[in-house]
């Protein structure tokens, strides 16, 4: 119970997005594979949730999801905040909250992502991380190639890795392409300090030790794109798990392939394999090290009776992982990599979510866990509710006070999540059902207002024109919303937004897993009529209770 004249809520709070991170990595949630004792070490004063599921994905809609606290995948791809609605920082602004953003993720800042961080009070972008455009050339004073390693080993970024993706997926021969500019910027990365990453974390917690004290109340968002890809780290970080040393004059390989049967089909050996796995974990613990800089700063501020901290993540990331992925023709397990076109396997869709919530305010102990299953819109709504606030749009989100309170053990019977014109994905927290199109997906139609924005990946525009409206456009209205907003259908033969793409090749590979008998997701049990009816009527229901389009239905034949 809260102590007498203790605060209900935090003064501040502190967000820390950790990209791509893969929670059965952790060592708060078990995993033995990498180090990552800073992260433990918040996690021994954090409650632990256990059962936190993926909504919109990837990256953009992800972070929709947080910032604004509506499912963005029903409607749209990978897009800005919309005329309707409104981040969270722009409804904190309105309550004199001081918000700050330090990042060094690119997508915020290009097309497509480019208005998330403006109603922030400031932000601090750390260039030079994955495709980021910030070099146009490269270090003179560098010779030759980069290199990652003492001993010379060379920085090769094209044909024999993260080139799989771009040639497979959109058939681009130019092997060069998406990651050029990571090859220019790297030259100018000299010493560990130099890496996004830990420029991220350090600038994060200059601002706690420098500007917190300056504001009555704040939120401090730190969108940290680490360990997302590339996998490249500076020693001593780069050989800290190279338990298979390769010739000095091979490929360190630092992107990894986006494939489903990555070694079973020839895509990757199976060093390759281990060399991009452990190249995972090495920028992991990397980050994790820097993390500890802001861990430091609260403890020196003295913070942590005041301050929420929030970590999580957008999405996690599958590294070799074996599913029944149940392609036509092949129902075998298969050894995934990356964020390819099947539903949210556990290890990409159930993801880490820790929460610091002042002692004063909670019923919990340290080092709790909540098993109750949760959402990443449910964060935007425990931000909310942390500073007494409410969104001016309809929101999907439920608050986490009155978990961390203990005062509830539950706040919602489902989540569900997927990618624009694929499969839509419901969980109750035992089972998980993940329905696919029924005819050549379609129904489907593309809500915004932002078309000018939409061509949400810089240069793929070239090679996968984004569909733009025409005359079959309508204006149509959001639930909750009098805006008038241009509905764009699609038809047979139009070219899909990228993540859609598969949609079209998934049809009627439905996947329904137990996940308490079968943790694994190794048995796919569609077909159990059963369990698929009521699972497929829990999706309706959810469906409806978010106000879906009704053609979301029609197209996963729900209606």
């Amino acid at each position: 119970m809260a102590e007498p004249n203790a605060p209900t809520r935090p003064n501040n709070v502190v967000v820390v997005l950790l990209d791509s991170l893969n929670r059965h990595m952790l060592g708060a949630y078990g995993g033995t594979e990498f180090s990552t004792p800073n992260l433990d070490r918040f996690a021994a004063r954090s409650t632990q949730f256990t059962n936190h599921v993926t909504g919109s994905l990837p990256c953009m809609p992800a972070r929709h999801d947080i910032l604004v606290g509506a499912l963005d995948f029903l409607w749209k791809p990978w897009g800005s905040i919309e005329l309707w609605e409104e981040s969270i920082t722009a409804t904190l602004r309105r309550a004199d909250v001081t918000t700050m953003l330090v990042s060094d993720h690119p997508h915020l800042f290009e097309t497509g992502g480019e208005n998330y961080h403006t109603d922030f009070s400031g932000w601090d972008y750390l260039r030079g991380h994955e495709g980021d455009p910030w070099k146009t050339y490269r270090d003179p004073s560098a010779v030759g190639a980069p290199t990652l390693t003492a001993d010379g080993r060379p920085l090769i970024t094209n044909a024999a890795d993260g080139g799989w993706f771009l040639r497979d997926q959109l058939g681009i021969a130019d092997t060069s392409f998406g990651h050029r500019h990571y090859d220019d910027s790297r030259t100018w990365f000299r010493a560990e300090e130099d890496f996004p990453g830990p420029r991220t974390m350090a600038s994060a917690a200059s601002w706690l030790r420098h500007a917190s004290s300056a504001h009555e109340r704040w939120m401090l968002f730190v969108d940290e794109f680490d360990p997302h890809e590339p996998f490249d780290t500076p020693e001593p970080w780069a050989s800290i798990y190279d338990d298979d040393p390769i010739d000095a004059d091979a490929a360190r390989l630092i992107w990894p392939p986006y494939v489903v049967g990555g070694t079973t089909k020839g895509a990757i050996t199976e060093q390759q394999a281990r060399q991009i796995r452990n190249n995972y974990g090495a920028k992991l613990s990397m980050i994790d090290h820097h993390f500890g800089t802001i861990l430091d700063e609260l403890d020196a501020q003295d913070l942590w009776d005041a301050t929420a901290v929030i970590v999580c993540t957008d999405h996690g990331h599958y590294l070799g992982d074996r599913r029944a992925t149940g392609a036509p023709g092949d129902d075998s397990v298969n050894d995934i990599w990356g964020k390819p076109a099947i539903p949210q396997f556990e290890p990409l869709g159930h993801t880490p979510l820790m929460i610091h919530w002042p002692t004063g305010a909670t019923g919990r102990s340290s080092a709790a866990t909540v098993d109750a299953l949760t959402t990443n819109v449910d964060i935007n709504a425990t931000i909310a509710d942390a500073f007494g606030v409410a969104s001016s749009h309809r929101t999907h989100g439920r608050s986490l006070v009155p978990l961390l309170s203990g005062e509830a053990d539950s706040i919602r019977d489902w989540a569900i999540g997927g990618i624009y014109g694929n499969w839509v994905q419901v969980t109750d927290g035992r089972r998980k059902y993940a329905r696919a199109p029924i005819d050549a997906n379609l129904p489907l139609s593309m809500w915004s207002n932002r078309w000018s924005t939409m061509p949400s990946h810089r240069g793929l525009e070239d090679f996968m024109p984004f569909p733009k409206p025409d005359r079959r456009a309508t204006l149509d209205h959001m639930p909750g919303s009098d805006v008038p907003v241009i509905r764009q259908p699609f038809a047979p033969g139009d070219t899909l937004p990228f993540w859609a793409g598969g949609g079209t090749r998934n049809v009627g590979r439905h996947h329904l897993y137990d996940l308490d008998v079968d943790p694994d997701e190794q048995e796919n049990r569609r077909g159990e009529s059963t369990a698929e009816n009521e699972m497929a009527d829990l999706l309706r229901s959810a469906l409806a209770e978010v106000e879906a389009p009704d053609e979301q239905l029609a197209r996963l034949g729900l209606g």
